[in-house]
């Protein structure tokens, strides 16, 4: 049989000399075996009811509470409790990289950002979150969730439709007809961008288009102003009368 000293196995883990004295010493993990020199031996077996202890330790349990179950639970139960508990920390964690994304994303969307809009649109979005999917069917809601743009994104489509917003809040403030040239181009835009987020379902990107057109309240997606909408609209209205 293979012994490890403690030296060896605090180089190994990356844990301390003394930490592992005091496991010894509140009979948490004891070592198999002691030379006449007093030297701890740990065997493997001893090796992996350490490797348990890290792992329930970083799970935040107390030493006592590990030391009750440390016996009654396997390696493989272990793992599975690391597991479970990594995936709720990184759903934790998505969840904080979604709402400082969102935030970043309406400084570049909104010159102006005050506090109270800030907790307006978090309070929104943690109450309302993807409400709007309700309006779909769940055939529709499977390609939407993955498709449609959010504030907690930062890919390439979500960029894009944000420079295509700012583009047309600068006509709205610069007096730039949705019919003239620069709206057009926009729309233009806007449609081809609409075309490859929906697949070319031209149906679903009307029927979304409506429940973009629904209060913030009943939809929880990111409020976009009634002179945009309208923007978008008529600019629309008037390349379908263009283009007959």
């Amino acid at each position: 049989m293979r012994y490890w000293t403690t030296g060896e196995i605090a180089k190994q883990r990356d844990v301390s000399v003394r930490t592992l004295r005091y496991y010894d010493q509140i009979h948490l993990l004891t070592p198999s075996a002691k030379e006449t020199d007093g030297t701890r031996l740990y065997t493997e077996d001893d090796l992996f009811k350490l490797e348990k202890i890290m792992i329930l330790k970083s799970i935040l349990l107390p030493l006592k509470d590990i030391r009750n179950i440390l016996d009654q639970l396997s390696y493989k139960q272990v793992l599975t409790s690391h597991y479970n508990y990594l995936q709720d920390q990184a759903k934790e964690l998505q969840t904080r990289i979604s709402k400082t994304t969102s935030l970043m994303n309406m400084m570049e969307l909104e010159e102006s950002l005050s506090w109270e809009r800030v907790t307006e649109v978090v309070r929104n979005s943690e109450k309302n979150a993807k409400k709007w999917l309700d309006y779909f069917s769940e055939d529709q809601q499977v390609l939407l969730e993955h498709t449609v743009p959010s504030l907690g994104s930062n890919d390439e489509t979500t960029r894009q439709y944000m420079e295509l917003l700012k583009q047309i809040e600068w006509c709205i403030a610069n007096d730039i007809k949705p019919e003239s040239e620069t709206g057009q181009e926009i729309v233009s835009q806007l449609n081809e961008l609409s075309n490859e987020t929906f697949h070319g379902d031209e149906a679903l990107m009307d029927q979304f288009w409506e429940v973009r057109k629904q209060p913030v309240e009943e939809t929880g997606l990111y409020p976009i102003s009634e002179a945009v909408l309208q923007f978008v609209e008529r600019s629309m209205d008037y390349a379908l009368k263009f283009n007959r």
